[in-house]
């Protein structure tokens, strides 16, 4: 069987992330989630003060972009955590808060650039399943399978809406879907890598499909590339 470098992109609690970990899980590939990283700075602007409603202190974060370290690291249960500077931030960059700053500092050029070069690096070897906005069409263009993802707004909204509640946060759900139809405006009209599909993208819309629906349609999309003629 062929390895093979697999993007994911699409728009915002599309399920891409989902999609991706059982992908890797199931194929024995690496994930890499893309969207934790940019997450993984926003929670680094926090923390440093660089983040207000209003905007970011793009400044201070360029002098410090080289101080920023982002490892995905497996756990006891074999799931993917995220690390920044060694400290294990999975739960941290997973707030309404952050999400909302990734998709600032995913704006800014300098950020991106430096991010696609760390994940470049992770795609020398081929065997990874890689998920975000510009897989596809910035980070690997050539990336022999690439899936475009979405769904309509109202019903991402609910999904997140859902999974914020499960873990106990406290969210209206018109905020919620506030915030989907203003990242994906931010992600769509960014200048620098705005998201958009790949001429040679697969569409799928999981708007109306169930896990075990949108998986199988993967899962044959995969063994058709890595198929050894």
């Amino acid at each position: 069987m062929n390895r093979i470098i697999v993007a994911i992109d699409g728009f915002s609690s599309c399920g891409k992330s989902t999609m991706a970990k059982e992908l890797a899980r199931e194929t024995g590939y690496i994930y890499v989630d893309t969207g934790a990283m940019y997450r993984a700075v926003s929670l680094f602007c926090i923390k440093n003060n660089w983040m207000t409603e209003t905007g970011i202190n793009s400044e201070e974060l360029e002098k410090h972009i080289q101080d920023i370290r982002i490892e995905f690291r497996t756990n006891s249960n074999g799931v993917s955590e995220t690390y920044l500077n060694d400290e294990n931030v999975e739960s941290e960059i997973r707030t309404l808060e952050v999400a909302n700053g990734a998709s600032r500092v995913s704006t800014l050029r300098f950020v991106r650039r430096e991010l696609v070069r760390q994940q470049q690096l992770m795609g020398l070897k081929k065997g990874i399943v890689m998920d975000g906005r510009d897989i596809g069409t910035v980070v690997f263009p050539e990336a022999e399978l690439k899936i475009f993802l979405t769904a309509d707004p109202e019903i991402r909204a609910q999904r997140r809406f859902q999974e914020m509640n499960v873990k106990g946060d406290a969210v209206d759900y018109n905020n919620v879907l506030a915030n989907v139809i203003e990242r994906d405006d931010r992600d769509q009209n960014r200048t620098e890598s705005p998201l958009r599909k790949a001429d040679d993208a697969i569409i799928i819309d999981n708007s109306n499909l169930t896990p075990i629906e949108q998986q199988k349609i993967l899962h044959e999309l995969f063994t058709e590339k890595t198929r050894i003629d």
